[in-house]
């Protein structure tokens, strides 16, 4: 992928929604530029996402260019302060020119939610993409270091396995050099086995696999007081997907999987009352899926 760098500076405060008692913060890094969805959803061509007139204005622009965006989800729940991927991280050597050297104001928007790095207790990998993995670890005098020096990361067996016996190229080898690594260096990352009903790490806090994009690929799922929420890592990576699960990203590791888990996540949604939480959706990012015809829709919840 080719894009322009952009390093477009945010305004205003995190957004967020309550779930029960919980307070889920969206803490975001960078709008990620309009080249981005041409390439990573080929299939999303202009004239497939203008069928789908629900799709804007927030997900796609009116010429049919999709909108998408970087960022961390994080909230306390059982006494714990969690954060739920990290972004692309700031300068990194990357492949890709808008991930690459990246000088945004991550950590202070993370602190202004009221999460400073060292009061993170567990860091949730939903997969190891470089754009889920970047504030694992910031740059200090040199050095890649632990960003939450406190917190436990995890991530499913499946996924670090899978990537332990892959023939990388260079690119993803930096990476794995500057954002794995350096917590496993650390003794901070955990792996966890992840059984096909999920695995609860608190209850209301469940990790559930959602295989395809990458082999160990997990949502997370969080309830409180009968409400519930889903974020969904890249197992959906932008709403139009909704209406054409077929499409899938140009960087599955096993695209029929992945479109399987896709179909029966969203069937499993539709009509229900949870909150799903788009890891790559723009603004307004949260929504509740429903069966329109032959299709679904996000019917969008405005964030606080």
């Amino acid at each position: 992928m080719q894009s322009e760098p952009n390093h477009t500076p945010l305004t205003g405060p995190n957004a967020s929604w309550t779930v029960g008692d919980i307070t889920v913060h969206r803490v975001d890094e960078v709008p990620l530029p309009p080249q981005t969805g041409i390439w990573l959803l080929p299939d999303a061509t202009a004239d497939v996402v203008l069928q789908d007139t629900w799709l804007q204005p927030d997900f796609a622009d009116s010429d049919g260019v999709l909108r998408l965006s970087s960022h961390s989800f994080a909230f306390t729940h059982a006494g714990l302060r969690i954060v739920v991927d990290t972004g692309i991280g700031n300068g990194k050597t990357r492949a890709n020119p808008a991930w690459h050297d990246l000088d945004t104001d991550y950590l202070e928007r993370l602190t202004a939610a009221g999460f400073p790095p060292e009061s993170v207790d567990l860091v949730i990998l939903t997969h190891l993409h470089t754009d889920h993995v970047g504030w694992n670890t910031r740059n200090l005098n040199g050095e890649w270091v632990p960003t939450f020096p406190r917190a436990r990361y995890i991530t499913s067996r499946t996924e670090r396995e899978f990537w332990a016996s892959y023939d990388m190229d260079e690119p993803r080898k930096q990476m794995f050099r500057d954002s794995v690594h350096p917590i496993e260096d650390a003794g901070l990352l955990d792996v966890l086995d992840i059984p096909a009903e999920g695995l609860d790490l608190a209850p209301g806090l469940r990790l559930i696999p959602t295989p395809g994009h990458t082999p160990g690929h997990i949502a997370v799922q969080l309830s409180n007081h009968g409400a519930t929420a889903l974020i969904t890592g890249d197992c959906i990576h932008h709403p139009v997907q909704l209406s054409h699960p077929s499409i899938g990203s140009c960087v599955d590791i096993d695209p029929e999987l992945s479109e399987a888990t896709r179909r029966n996540l969203l069937a499993s949604l539709s009509g229900s009352d949870t909150l799903v939480l788009g890891s790559h959706f723009p603004p307004p990012t949260g929504g509740r899926v429903l069966t329109r015809g032959s299709h679904y829709e996000l019917i969008s919840v405005k964030a606080a």
